[in-house]
């Protein structure tokens, strides 16, 4: 059964391999620990909204299932503009599309020009998308040292050295949740205007602790240059719907807009948005639960001891493991011993083996979730550390168990710039040494 999981993630490189195609492997049927039960997974790698939609409404929507599944979706028009009533936006700045990715490489093929400025680790797709299309991908990497904190002067000084013509900051950054000011964000688009383009990927926003006071939609409209990118399906809970919007000045969402299929959103796309209306208030209680769980899960996984636990204002949390444990060995373990599945980020361009990405889940998920880690890593309950990353063992090694545990994997040295061959080197197999060991072992 472990090597099932190792093929699937080996197959999946980019990304991690989908809550489906794991479950059809089987890859969870049994293993020694107290959570290793068959059952459904336990999913902190997916980051979406655990409490929403509603029950209720998803009692409504498989009420309607069969006429969902049956009939034709509206147009996109007619899907943006219920959306745009909804959200208070002119539906002449919008481009909706099937999920953010869709419109990154909208944005990729008609906007972007010779090179791409991004800082790194981010998310995969705005380093993928533009060399696979040829663009040179300049990566700035953000520095361990200061909590991966973007310094938007330091950027927009590697920005000039690069000479690149397009720039991307999410904001909040996917996967250590940092997350700039309005006045920076708005302060770098002004400072970078004279490139083609400028994009602030917002898909985390709304579970930031001020999303209104930060967002820069409003201000995106006024300017010629900016794309502000949002996700629905993170927001909503529901990624397998795949829906997302640009908001932009109107040419160039129009622009985007006049080049995507007239039917490019699905039936339950349009079945969701016609209902969010009336939801808003339950929409808005969702994303305050969130905001508590984030804080009560970051003070839980700081007691760890070795573990560093950085800020985040996503609904995710990036941890740094103690010396010596492989994240992918225990990325492994925790599937396979307790249903638990976590996003190791070994093959993200910028990190390593030794970094995990935690969605932020319930309160007793996340109980679940420290148990395991207690069993994986120290071999039971442990006294809580005196701080994040402190009083505990600084060099562990994960506890024997039935599965291989190969030595840990050096962590790659920091430079200041990724370049495209090294980031075309890490495909070339699974993206983690501690993976192709165990393949190959």
């Amino acid at each position: 059964m472990a090597g099932d999981v190792t093929a699937l993630f080996q197959a999946s490189t980019a990304h991690s391999p989908s809550i489906a195609m794991l479950e059809r492997a089987g890859s969870g049927g049994g293993g020694g620990g107290g959570g290793g039960q068959s059952g459904r997974i336990t999913d902190f790698c997916i980051p979406c909204n655990p409490y929403f939609p509603t029950p209720a409404m998803f009692e409504r929507l498989g009420g309607r299932l069969k006429e969902i599944l049956t009939y034709y979706p509206s147009g996109a028009e007619t899907i943006t503009a219920e959306l745009c009533r909804t959200l208070g936006l002119n539906p002449q700045t919008v481009a909706m599309g099937n999920g953010s990715t869709e419109l990154i490489t909208w944005i990729d093929h008609l906007l972007v020009r010779e090179s791409l400025a991004v800082p790194v680790p981010t998310f995969g797709r705005w380093t993928d998308q533009p060399m696979e299309t040829g663009k040179r991908v300049d990566m700035m990497l953000l520095p361990e040292a200061h909590g991966f904190r973007l310094d938007p002067d330091a950027f927009v000084r590697f920005i000039r050295a690069r000479r690149s013509r397009t720039a991307v900051i999410c904001n909040p950054n996917n996967p250590d949740g940092g997350l700039l000011t309005k006045e920076q964000v708005l302060a770098l688009c002004d400072t970078l205007q004279d490139l083609d383009l400028v994009v602030v990927d917002e898909s985390f926003l709304e579970f930031s602790d001020d999303a209104a006071a930060t967002s820069v939609v409003e201000e995106a409209v006024l300017r010629p240059h900016v794309i502000v990118l949002r996700s629905l399906g993170k927001n909503f809970g529901l990624h397998g719907v795949r829906f997302g919007y640009l908001v932009a000045n109107p040419a160039l969402a129009g622009r985007v807009r006049s080049m995507l299929p007239k039917w490019n959103l699905n039936s339950f796309a349009e079945a969701v948005v016609f209902l969010l209306r009336e939801h808003r208030q339950e929409y808005d209680e969702s994303l305050r639960r969130a905001r508590r769980d984030r804080q009560e899960m970051l003070a839980r996984l700081s007691l760890l001891p070795g573990l560093t636990v950085y800020p985040s204002q996503g609904n995710f949390v990036y941890v740094r493991l103690p010396l010596g444990v492989d994240g992918a060995v225990l990325r492994d373990r925790l599937l396979a011993e307790h249903r638990i599945l976590v996003r190791e980020c070994g093959n993200k361009v910028g990190s390593s083996s030794r970094f995990l990405r935690l969605v932020v889940r319930p309160p007793h998920e996340v109980r679940e979730l420290v148990a395991a880690l207690e069993r994986v890593l120290y071999g039971g309950p442990v006294r809580p550390a005196s701080g994040p990353g402190e009083g505990g063992p600084q060099d562990l090694r994960l506890v024997p168990s039935s599965l291989p545990a190969p030595a840990a994997a050096p962590v790659p040295a920091a430079v200041p710039v990724v370049g495209p061959m090294a980031m075309a080197r890490g495909y070339t197999s699974s993206g983690t040494a501690a993976v192709d060991r165990l393949v190959s072992g």
